[in-house]
């Protein structure tokens, strides 16, 4: 059995680690790059979103290094991703490229549920050894996570370009380089310590931005033409909405670690406008965009796929969130017709309004 699983960001690192330390031979799909896109539009229904398109580009590279069996994520409800992976393995099917799919629904009731789907992949490994490479699974996600929110706070004050984004790289191969928990603890030190030695201007003023919107685009770099770094290169530090491990823990492990922090948090103030699912992250987007102006931030931008249908949703009341909170919002739709310098172009546009905002903000105070 050779694994493999679509690209979302550094997801590859905790589930590379997961399966290698239960003894499994992993393929993992060369990153995100305009030859995957082009395998995936080319194969892929038009109307389909641009995470779907990726991971049947994913897909086929992986199958060209010898993948036979693919591990995807399902869900439910009005997010059309709960049967992405069926329709993918169709795709692939047609394309005479055979795969054994295993989809890790997320649990309904106890976390018991996701442990008997993962057992499709583990065979009869003792439930000790799986539960050992959840864990460590997860600590490798968290120690990403941990790198990524340093890189947020570094490279807008950066005192040499691309610094940043050259140590984060370093930071990122010795987290995924650990074998087992206690290399990670090293790792996880090395990583902050090279994080840590990026130069900075601590007293440079920067502006607050908030990212939302849906998990994929706002994960994989690929997807969202980079924003994160070319928003530290205009002077922003971001906080993202949705870090890997929250979102493990939120539904894959139903909220059992306690002392993370939730999507909850979100959906209890996304009320009054809006109060229900709608699939997907819909609600949660809402939400962030009130918690973020209640935090005091800059701006927000959401991000999401073309046709993604809970972000549309979000979309159509986040300016009414906007009006009422003072929260600037931008929305950005990415799919394969997006390009890099139209979105650099916006991008500055909008950190210009903000900056003047605060100007005329502090003009008034004064």
């Amino acid at each position: 059995m050779k694994v493999t699983f679509p690209h979302m960001g550094y997801m590859y690192v905790s589930l590379k680690g997961m399966l290698e330390y239960l003894g499994i031979e992993v393929i993992v799909p060369p990153h995100c790059s305009k030859r995957t896109l082009t395998l995936g539009v080319k194969n892929s229904p038009e109307f389909a979103c641009l995470p779907m398109k990726l991971n049947v580009g994913n897909f086929i590279e992986a199958s060209e290094l010898g993948a036979d069996t693919i591990m995807m994520a399902g869900g439910c409800g009005p997010c059309r991703f709960g049967y992405y992976a069926y329709v993918e393995n169709e795709i692939l099917k047609d394309l005479q490229v055979n795969y054994n799919l295993v989809v890790l629904e997320p649990p309904e009731k106890h976390i018991g549920e996701l442990l008997g789907r993962i057992r499709k992949i583990t065979g009869n490994q003792p439930w000790i050894k799986v539960i050992e490479a959840l864990r460590f699974g997860y600590l490798k996600a968290k120690a990403v996570d941990i790198a990524e929110r340093l890189s947020y706070q570094k490279r807008p004050r950066e005192l040499i370009r691309g610094a940043t984004d050259r140590a984060l790289k370093l930071a990122i191969d010795e987290i995924d380089a650990a074998k087992n928990p206690r290399e990670l603890v090293l790792a996880e030190t090395k990583a902050r310590e090279v994080m840590e030695g990026v130069d900075i201007d601590p007293g440079r003023p920067v502006l607050k931005v908030a990212l939302i919107g849906e998990i994929y685009t706002l994960l994989e770099p690929f997807a969202n033409l980079n924003i994160e770094r070319h928003l530290g290169y205009l002077g922003a530090e971001i906080d993202r909405s949705m870090m890997l491990s929250e979102w493990i823990n939120d539904h894959l492990f139903m909220g059992l670690l306690r002392n993370l922090p939730s999507s909850k948090r979100f959906n209890k103030v996304a009320s009054p406008y809006l109060n229900h699912f709608v699939g997907g992250h819909g609600q949660e987007t809402v939400g962030s965009a009130v918690w973020y102006a209640q935090q005091g931030y800059d701006g927000a931008l959401q991000v999401l796929p073309f046709t993604c249908m809970p972000e549309i949703v979000a979309q159509s009341i986040l300016p009414r969130v906007s009006e009422r909170t003072g929260l600037p919002i931008m929305t950005l739709i990415m799919d394969e017709h997006s390009g890099e310098a139209g979105m650099i172009t916006r991008l500055e546009a909008f950190i210009d309004l903000l900056q003047k905002k605060n100007e005329l903000k502090e003009a008034f105070t004064s």
